[in-house]
């Protein structure tokens, strides 16, 4: 059975205990917790830290368990999206320094799963960024292997607005390089966290590749997105993607959740789906983006029990 959750970077400014507590409130059953290195954040939706991995003491651990025990609420995954193949060396292996520490909190905390991004040198062809990932990754998932924990991909291309052109800064994109990654690293604690909206606005089959990559899918996340054609037809796809397209709550842009639940299900999949609030008319305050989240469960009922 799928459990519905959401991803805890849209309530920034609440702590941890208050995150619980409001997914228990409005009926969620899990809550993907953003684990980013304390400090500024480096892009809209980055830098939320609900658990600080690097300062996790047994104490606080016991806190947690003993929270989401009272709350009946579970955590579906740790996560932390930055680019571990940044072209600045420096930074990508602060990166990778940190992907340990969130893959070995999860260990820690007794969960099964981190979500986070490859990164990309976005300037790079895609065969550049493959040699740097044949580099950079598989020991990372050597790392994640040795501690049971699995690693899931968000398929966000990283390809937004101006500083991100041409290539993107997040390599997992589209069906053909999934293929390749998993190639390179068979791993079975190497997969994908699903985001269906990155393909609506790349034009791609959403349906279908859950059925190629069944075995492979270990989160998923519930965004829409919807396209806006007249946009679309002034400026063309080769346009920077914001130009043309704009994230959405579940059931407001153009993702079919109904083929979406269902494709799900025909699979077997019985993780966690987590809505990811990236929809600026619901970012105006704590009371609105806290009903965004309400306005989504509401909405996902008539798909999940």
């Amino acid at each position: 059975m799928v459990k519905l959750g959401f991803l805890s970077a849209i309530l920034a400014d609440q702590t941890f205990e208050e995150v619980i507590s409001f997914a228990a409130q409005t009926g969620y059953s899990c809550v993907e917790i953003m684990c980013w290195p304390v400090g500024k954040a480096e892009r809209r939706y980055a830098g939320v830290t609900h658990i600080d991995v690097t300062n996790l003491s047994k104490k606080r651990i016991d806190q947690i368990h003993g929270l989401l025990e009272q709350e009946g609420v579970t955590i579906s995954g740790l996560g932390y999206y930055p680019n571990p193949l940044e072209a600045d060396k420096k930074n990508a292996d602060r990166y990778v320094a940190h992907i340990k520490k969130v893959i070995d909190a999860a260990k820690r905390l007794g969960l099964k799963n981190m979500n986070t991004f490859i990164g990309r040198d976005h300037r790079g062809s895609l065969e550049d960024n493959f040699k740097r990932f044949k580099e950079v990754w598989p020991p990372i998932v050597k790392y994640a292997e040795k501690r049971d924990v699995k690693i899931a991909i968000e398929n966000c291309p990283m390809f937004f607005t101006n500083d991100e052109w041409p290539g993107g800064k997040n390599l997992a994109s589209s069906p053909v390089i999934w293929r390749q990654m998993f190639e390179q690293i068979p791993s079975p604690n190497f997969g994908l966290n699903y985001d269906p909206s990155h393909l609506v606005w790349q034009f791609m089959d959403y349906i279908r590749p859950i059925y190629e990559f069944k075995d492979r899918i270990f989160h998923v996340h519930i965004k829409d997105a919807k396209v806006l054609r007249d946009k679309l037809n002034d400026v063309g796809i080769l346009a920077t993607p914001l130009s043309f397209h704009r994230p959405k709550l579940p059931g407001l842009g153009d993702v079919d959740w109904g083929k979406f639940f269902s494709a799900l299900t025909d699979v077997g999949y019985d993780g966690a789906a987590c809505v990811e609030v990236e929809d600026r008319a619901y970012e105006g305050s704590l009371e609105t983006r806290k009903k965004s989240l309400i306005q989504s469960r509401e909405y996902l009922r008539q798909f999940l029990p």
